[in-house]
């Protein structure tokens, strides 16, 4: 028998509170729905949600293989903590070789160009807006769909048509059983799902200045592939709390951007101390969660085309500066779980 053996003693505590709150919240959650009615909706909900939010930034410690001493221990969680989050569809090792293609290139590189999906879709284009003025976040929506077909939508993934279907099969199974005994559990679901799609993307969307390239499948056409120094003046650190240190292990310090691709091998524990070390102790060098939460609000339906008028493309620290001001959009529908 194979043992997972953690890097650390101290990964050791910290993982696995991490891994066991995940799971008893993502548990109880679904207790909360099924079995405590109308006053355990709401929280049964947020549970739920926020189980699944802490597994998918497991996952993404996974993909840095930050748990275990093994790399093949850290995809075999992943693997699993991907049925939480629903990334099952697709396999681990997508996603831990688009990200890692992020770090390496200093790039957003991806097979799906949303941008130009939309522009050939203009009705497409128009719901999705329509929706996300109310704040249901139909961009994501679409690319979590995608991920859920994308075997039978990516040629390049045509070799996992079975695996895909299987993994259809088996969740589209349960989850229609649950929406047809309990209609309202199915409700809390999507409810939950939705706040990790949103929390993600929110998270996401300030952490760098970056352009794309349609590239996932081909070559590394980023001329900053490699420069450290470019990679930090175009990456920021959108924490949830400056003050109150703690709130930010709601998502596992991924708000600590800038440190995370200083060191993308340390944990998520150490975040907040490298940041310090590497960075400063200067609230100037973070975006605060105020300014974070107005241009979520003021530019929910420009984001997708990072169009909103009278806001001019800046980069580098005066981006930084820019979003202190709550004066750009930010990106949209980003997430490590659709490795596309």
């Amino acid at each position: 028998m194979t043992v997972w053996t953690f890097k650390t003693a101290r990964g050791r505590y910290w993982h696995s509170a991490a891994l066991l709150y995940a799971l008893s919240a993502y548990g109880a959650g679904w207790w909360l729905l099924f079995s405590a009615g109308w006053p355990g909706f709401l929280p049964g909900v947020l549970l739920l949600g926020h189980g699944m939010i802490i597994a998918a930034y497991l996952i993404h410690e996974c993909a840095h293989n930050t748990l275990f001493t093994k790399n093949q221990h850290n995809a075999q969680l992943g693997n699993l903590l991907g049925w939480i989050c629903g990334s099952c569809y697709g396999t681990f090792k997508d996603i831990r070789t688009k990200h890692f293609r992020h770090h390496v290139e200093n790039d957003d590189v991806m097979w799906f160009d949303y941008e130009a999906f939309f522009r050939k879709h203009p009705r497409v284009y128009r719901t999705t807006v329509f929706f996300e003025w109310f704040y249901i976040p139909a961009h994501d929506i679409l690319m979590h769909g995608i991920m859920v077909f994308s075997a039978f939508i990516i040629p390049e993934r045509a070799h996992q048509k079975r695996r895909n279907a299987a993994v259809i099969l088996i969740r589209g199974s349960l989850l229609a059983g649950i929406a047809l005994l309990a209609p309202a559990v199915a409700v809390g679901y999507a409810l939950a799902y939705m706040l990790l799609i949103i929390v993600l993307r929110f998270v996401d969307g300030l952490e760098h200045d970056y352009g794309y390239h349609t590239n996932l499948f081909g070559e590394c056409l980023s001329e900053h592939k490699g420069d450290l120094q470019w990679e930090q003046e175009h990456t920021f650190s959108p924490i949830l709390s400056w003050r109150y240190e703690w709130m930010n292990w709601l998502i596992l310090n991924f708000g600590y951007h800038n440190a995370h691709h200083a060191k993308p091998t340390a944990p998520w524990y150490e975040l907040p101390r490298l940041h310090r070390e590497l960075i400063g102790d200067d609230p100037q060098t973070v975006i605060r969660l105020w300014p974070q939460l107005v241009m979520y609000h003021r530019y929910r339906t420009y984001r997708i085309f990072h169009d909103a008028p009278g806001l001019e493309s800046v980069s580098g620290r005066d981006f930084l500066t820019a979003a202190q001001a709550m004066r750009v959009t930010g990106g949209n529908a980003a997430s490590f779980l659709t490795a596309f």
